[in-house]
């Protein structure tokens, strides 16, 4: 199995179940309060090393409670953590996240140190012959870095949505997208109707991308590869939390690909491993386990 190395950020989830989102000025009386350790790149290392991958977070955290308990919780998982630097400056990452009765959730994101993770803190980590897996809750630059040292086998999950620079689409080995990021991406709004995935996707590929993978929540999710296109269905599931949902897909895909699955069993696999976390509450806390899949 290839190593992975995963790019990104780690943050504290403060979760509060409630019936309905407030709407703008109002305040409600919710459930439940749930504290979870969180954050794009670490819930994607935590699903991949959950997975059975060889896994290295690269993550700034800060000097406080939290970026311990950060800490802890990657080594108790089994993840190289020899760079997660603690920064003296900024406090470790958190989330506030709102979770209604049909399981969708509102997040709102403080980065904290994650804003302070920076292409240099990348020179001493050794990228041959590894996976790299990222997102963009930490900054673009040091993603675009992390491409190029990547020599083309970079994964990368545009989450949040946000502008990316034109030179790293013909770095990405591919690129992961929602409905909501791939509209942003390539101004195709994704409908019911075929055809809006394939423009959409086509868009992509001919920025440099090999393969596109557009996630489509309890519906699976679309491949394609400019020559080839299919989607995986996501099993029926009763859903109570998808906020990892996204997390728990990317890490499992990663580990498919590590192993060296052909892109439509790699993508199933990522799909089942989703639907099982969306049944449990939490971020890290909702990952299956190898067993499960």
């Amino acid at each position: 199995m290839k190593r992975i190395i995963v790019v990104g950020s780690s943050n504290t989830d403060m979760v509060v179940k409630t019936d309905r989102f407030p709407r703008p000025g109002e305040t409600i009386v919710g459930g439940e309060f749930f504290l979870f350790a969180g954050g794009k790149g670490a819930n994607q290392a935590v699903a991949a090393a959950r997975l059975g991958g060889r896994v290295q977070f690269v993550a700034r955290v800060g000097e406080d409670l939290f970026g311990q308990q950060a800490i802890d919780g990657f080594m108790e998982e089994g993840i190289d953590c020899t760079f997660i630097e603690r920064d003296p400056d900024h406090a470790s990452g958190t989330a506030l996240i709102t979770v209604d009765g049909q399981g969708e959730n509102s997040i709102v994101v403080a980065p904290g140190a994650n804003d302070a993770l920076l292409p240099e803190h990348l020179r001493e980590v050794d990228f041959s012959d590894a996976l790299v897996l990222a997102q963009l809750e930490t900054p673009v630059p040091t993603i675009l870095e992390a491409a190029r040292r990547a020599a083309g086998g970079m994964i990368l999950n545009p989450a949040p949505a946000r502008p990316l620079p034109e030179e790293i689409y013909p770095l990405l080995l591919a690129i992961t997208p929602n409905e909501t990021e791939t509209e942003l991406l390539t101004g195709v709004a994704i409908t019911e109707e075929p055809g809006t995935r394939d423009l959409a996707a086509n868009k992509l590929l001919a920025k440099g991308v090999k393969h596109v993978i557009i996630t489509l929540g309890a519906k699976g999710a679309y491949y394609s590869n400019g020559e080839e296109s299919f989607i995986v269905p996501a099993p029926v599931v009763d859903a109570v939390d998808t906020t990892a949902a996204g997390d728990v897909f990317n890490g499992a895909l990663v580990v498919a690909l590590a192993r060296n699955y052909a892109w439509r069993e790699a993508i199933n696999y990522a799909v089942k491993a989703a639907s099982i976390a969306v049944t449990r509450m939490g971020a890290q806390a909702s990952a299956p386990r190898e067993e499960e899949l």
